[in-house]
């Protein structure tokens, strides 16, 4: 039963939540947070760079054919998706909620959950490796982009140069001098690993915290009932149950080999939340992002759950075999 248990992360992030909605942020206190929360993420973005090695990414484009079809299960089937979650009635799902979901579904993969369910499961993990990383690296350019344009076509705004800007600086400019600096300090960041890692969750509860605080200070939970978050769940579950389908069974149409096709459906189901608060903390800066964020924590602890069963079922099968 402890696999369908939350981990300490779900649950720091719970606690996040509540701890916004008893006390949340405002004032002069929140601008000062807002800023240290700002300094965080640079932070959390430089030292993805600085951990990842540039070897291991560039090695990945060999194996094109197994990182195109994750590609485009994570930035066009999850999209497409997504607007067709569009046709749910608002009486039934809130317009703020769809727009969560839908953002949830322009997300890159997860990094270390998708290495790891893949490495259990006897899949490729150098493939695994690489096409995480490549969906992260290529989720900086194109979930803002999918971004503008899945919300313009849903009358829901658009994004502007101004937030493509805020994205450079904050995101991908950490990045990119994290890479610089890999062949340096990359050994020393991977090798601490465990001191680093209050850094990467600290950030994303920070930002978590802020924007429930925002949306706390507006109503949010006024604004949404038991049944709405239940909507919200069950939409969630039907998502990933398709993409887990169509990873798994389009995988082996395809013609790839059983290592390949774990490392498919590990990489191509899952969505970012590493990556994701962050994000919605910069395209929609000066919004209130708590119904944004939402669907994506409660896909976050969904996913990891269903993996987990997923991945010891691969893994029970390889040793009977």
């Amino acid at each position: 039963m402890r696999r369908f248990l939350p981990d300490t992360f779900t649950i720091l992030l719970v606690c996040s939540v509540v701890l916004a909605s008893l006390l949340p942020a405002s004032g002069s206190f929140a601008d000062y947070f807002g800023v240290a929360t700002s300094l965080a993420i640079a932070l959390l973005f430089f030292l993805h760079g600085a951990r990842m090695s540039t070897d291991v990414v560039i090695a990945g484009i060999l194996h094109w054919r197994l990182h195109l079809v994750i590609l485009l299960t994570t930035f066009a089937v999850f999209p497409l998706l997504g607007l067709a979650l569009g046709l749910v009635p608002h009486s039934l799902l809130p317009q703020p909620l769809y727009l969560g979901i839908l953002f949830l579904c322009v997300l890159p993969s997860t990094v270390q959950s998708s290495i790891a369910f893949t490495s259990i499961a006897g899949g490729n993990v150098p493939a695994a490796i690489c096409s995480a990383s490549a969906s992260n690296i290529l989720g900086m350019f194109l979930t803002p982009l999918l971004v503008g344009v899945l919300f313009s076509v849903g009358g829901h705004g658009r994004l502007s140069w101004d937030v493509m800007e805020k994205i450079l600086l904050q995101l991908l400019a950490p990045f990119v001098v994290g890479q610089i600096l890999q062949p340096w300090i990359g050994n020393w960041v991977r090798s601490k690993k465990k001191i680093l890692t209050p850094v990467d969750r600290g950030s994303i509860l920070m930002v978590v915290y802020l924007a429930f605080s925002k949306a706390v200070v507006e109503g949010l939970w006024q604004t949404f009932s038991p049944r709405d978050i239940a909507v919200v769940v069950g939409l969630d579950m039907l998502l990933l149950g398709f993409v887990l389908t169509f990873t798994m069974r389009g995988s082996r149409l395809m013609g790839f080999n059983r290592p390949d096709q774990i490392t498919i459906t590990f990489c191509g189901s899952k969505k970012s939340l590493a990556s994701g608060v962050p994000m919605a903390g910069v395209i929609f800066a000066g919004q209130s992002i708590g119904a944004i964020v939402l669907p994506l924590m409660l896909f976050h602890q969904i996913q990891l759950m269903v993996c987990a069963v997923i991945s010891q079922k691969y893994s029970a099968a390889a040793e009977t075999a």
